[in-house]
């Protein structure tokens, strides 16, 4: 294992591995006709692409039919992208709603979709070009592969599954975890008993990375932005003016690890 190379790679799932836009509007559209009641239950026509415009502001699932209610209020996007975080608690106020019930009502919806048509609903994930070819690679390599991820991590495996990517239980981590990802990386360095720069992390959302950036424990530890993930133009040049972020290319993805750096 050179230096030029990780002895720990860990990956998001969602904006890095796998692009679930489509499914992520689906499920926020029924969720959404289950909570608002609205006159028509078909979408506007261009609401689906203003919502995939917007994804990067989504930091939890529960927030995704609450962004189509923004948009369905005609709220500004520049607005949204610049002040989801007041955005949100506003929404959620003025229906008298709290972000869990929001959430075990879109979970349910997905769970039900899931237990009645797995197939439909696997078929609206697609992987980001060369990914799954370079994750079988890692895996069959001497490297240790796992997911950290906001997505649950019964749904992360059977994607994989779907895929033929070998990734045991035990190496992803979901939204069941229920802690800040950069504790999940404190404890993957300290269990294998690594150097903290050892661990390369890759991640779609620049908060993410920032959070991580600040932990000063884990300030050696090679942070990369998936630049085919869901963030913004602003986001990636501040990611460029950042000496610790990496902004990564998915071709570059695919290459050997040193031509990451």
């Amino acid at each position: 294992m050179t230096a030029s190379s990780p002895k720990i790679l860990a990956l998001d799932f969602d904006g890095v591995i796998c692009d679930g836009l489509i499914e992520y509007f689906e499920v926020a559209w029924r969720a959404y006709c289950q909570i608002w009641s609205p006159a028509q239950d078909a979408p506007p026509d261009d609401l689906a692409l203003r919502f995939y415009r917007l994804r990067p502001v989504i930091e939890t699932g529960w927030e995704m039919p609450v962004l189509i209610k923004a948009l369905i209020d005609n709220i500004p996007e520049d607005k949204i992208l610049q002040k989801w975080t007041n955005i949100t608690p506003e929404i959620l106020s003025t229906d008298k709603l709290q972000s869990k019930e929001v959430a075990v009502k879109l979970d349910s919806l997905r769970d039900e979709w899931i237990a009645t048509d797995l197939d439909g609903w696997l078929s609206l994930h697609k992987f980001y070009p060369g990914v799954v070819e370079r994750l079988k690679l890692t895996i069959a390599s001497e490297m240790k592969v796992y997911i950290v991820s906001t997505k649950e991590g019964r749904f992360i495996q059977q994607l994989l599954q779907r895929e033929g990517v070998e990734l045991p239980p035990s190496a992803i981590f979901g939204k069941e975890v229920k802690r800040p990802k950069y504790e999940t990386l404190r404890e993957l360095i300290a269990a294998a008993n690594i150097q903290s720069g050892n661990l390369w992390f890759i991640e779609d959302r620049l908060k993410t990375l920032e959070l991580v950036q600040q932990q000063t424990d884990l300030k050696d530890v090679k942070l990369f932005l998936a630049d085919w993930g869901y963030n913004t133009q602003p986001e990636r040049k501040a990611a460029q003016n950042n000496r610790e972020i990496q902004l990564l290319s998915l071709s570059q993805f695919a290459k050997d690890f040193s031509g990451w750096l």
